[in-house]
């Protein structure tokens, strides 16, 4: 599939300056890992940048200050302007990029990055909407949706969580260090309860909608094979 994917990629970003891919899909689902594997996977002279969507979530006292801090990954808890004019910008130059720390869980504004107009950007993260019909200069060129079961998604998001949260045993800035009083049940439980009253409900009314609006659509399965379920760029 990976190298349908990247031919796909190379067709349609050869005549485009600067080709923006959106890379969307449900919390847990492995957006990074393939957004990364993608990026080691185009071709060496092509100038890629890899971005996280993350960097355009508002900051944590922003959050906290509206009550939107448990709401983190939903719309509104998403700089959109930001986001948009940073796509613009990039397009015709030098755009600056704030960057995110999942260890701290907030921004941090000293790792904000400064890209001069890549061949291919790949934005990869959550705060996408449905694009117009006609594209616009600040969305992205193209919409990848990485698909895979709720089951499996949840099952991916309670690992995760337990592996940062046994890393923040000897890391006490880590935003996880709060739950190691817990016992690895007990953090269990608690990640499958976040995910169900979180991530569950902004999934099924933010996320996967985006999945009929998406150019490519690619599903992922529990051994982490990814496979090509529809394209509708040909």
């Amino acid at each position: 599939m990976m190298s349908d994917l990247i031919n796909r990629l190379k067709q349609l970003s050869e005549d485009e300056t600067c080709f923006v891919i959106g890379l969307t899909g449900s919390v847990a689902s492995g957006k990074t890992t393939l957004a990364r594997e993608l990026v080691a996977s185009l071709p060496a002279d092509t100038h890629v940048e890899m971005v996280s969507t993350d960097g355009f979530l508002y900051p944590n006292a922003y959050l906290n200050e509206r009550g939107l801090l448990l709401r983190k990954g939903f719309p509104e808890t998403f700089n959109h302007a930001l986001m948009s004019q940073a796509i613009s910008d990039v397009r015709e130059g030098a755009a600056t990029f704030p960057a995110y720390s999942h260890n701290t869980f907030d921004i941090v504004p000293e790792l904000a990055r400064e890209i001069s107009q890549p061949d291919i950007l790949l934005l990869e993260g959550l705060g996408f909407s449905a694009r117009s019909a006609v594209r616009a200069a600040n969305e992205p060129d193209l919409l990848i949706y990485l698909d895979a079961t709720e089951d499996d998604l949840v099952f991916w998001y309670v690992e995760r969580f337990v592996r940062v949260w046994r890393a923040a045993a000897t890391d006490p800035t880590s935003f996880y260090a709060q739950w190691l009083h817990m016992s690895e049940d007990e953090l269990r439980a608690f990640a499958v309860s976040v995910w169900e009253r979180i991530n569950l409900p902004n999934l099924h009314a933010h996320i996967a909608p985006l999945k009929d609006a998406a150019d490519i659509v690619l599903l992922k399965s529990r051994n982490h094979k990814v496979t090509m379920a529809k394209d509708r760029t040909a």
